[in-house]
């Protein structure tokens, strides 16, 4: 299995990171433009509000990516990422760019100064493909925290209003596993497909796997505890 990353940052205190939808697509944007061995000067760069995150008015050289970016979930105040490096030092490299360029942002717009994050961030690599096999399920379930927080005790009853939360929730990137587009330039799905199957395979096991979450298989690998 190749090297891959569960990482895990948080707003300082607790605080929210993303205060309206244009700081969410702002950070999904930074996503791809920042994984790039090449400098990225993003103040200039603008994109739309659509399907794809690499629309854009602007020339720009073939980008050299840093990492793989397996799969993204955006809460309120933290971000969980799952990423393989491309590079040596690719995922140190990435994270880099990825907090700092966007606390950039986000100071600017709301004209506040000081640290956006809580510290470094949280990463382990994940080395037991038993592990592995579960955690973009745990990750995409994240936003059930919003609506649903039983999720996490195995006590959700309603399954089929959780999933409809989700695949209401644009801040992940559960909709293009599903095969609705949604932000499809950011990741690369095909190595997780090939572990986890067709677009309606990975719908049927998030449902499987809502109704059966084994936490404790992969207690020591969500980071946030």
């Amino acid at each position: 299995m190749a090297q891959i990353f569960h990482t895990l940052n948080r707003g300082v205190d607790k605080r929210k990171i993303f205060l309206d939808d244009q700081d969410y697509f702002r950070f999904i944007h930074d996503l791809f433009e920042f994984n790039d061995e090449n400098r990225v000067n993003t103040t200039f760069y603008h994109f739309k509000r659509c399907n794809d995150i690499a629309s854009r008015k602007i020339e720009r050289k073939k980008r050299k990516l840093l990492v793989e970016i397996h799969t993204f979930c955006l809460m309120p105040n933290h971000y969980h990422l799952l990423i393989s490096p491309k590079i040596e030092n690719g995922v140190s490299k990435f994270m880099k760019k990825l907090n700092m360029g966007y606390a950039k942002y986000f100071n600017q717009k709301y004209e506040r100064k000081g640290a956006l994050f809580e510290g470094r961030y949280k990463s382990i690599i994940v080395t037991d493909e038993a592990h592995f096999v579960h955690l973009p399920y745990y990750i995409h379930l994240n936003p059930l925290d919003l609506k649903f927080p039983e999720w996490r005790n195995g006590m959700i009853k309603n399954h089929k209003g959780a999933l409809e939360f989700l695949e209401n929730y644009r801040w992940s990137s559960y909709l293009d596993y599903i095969g609705k587009k949604n932000f499809p330039s950011v990741t690369y799905r095909e190595f997780l497909s090939e572990c986890l199957g067709s677009p309606k395979q990975y719908e049927k096991n998030t449902i499987e796997w809502l109704r059966g979450a084994d936490f404790e298989t992969i207690k020591d690998l969500t980071l946030e505890i």
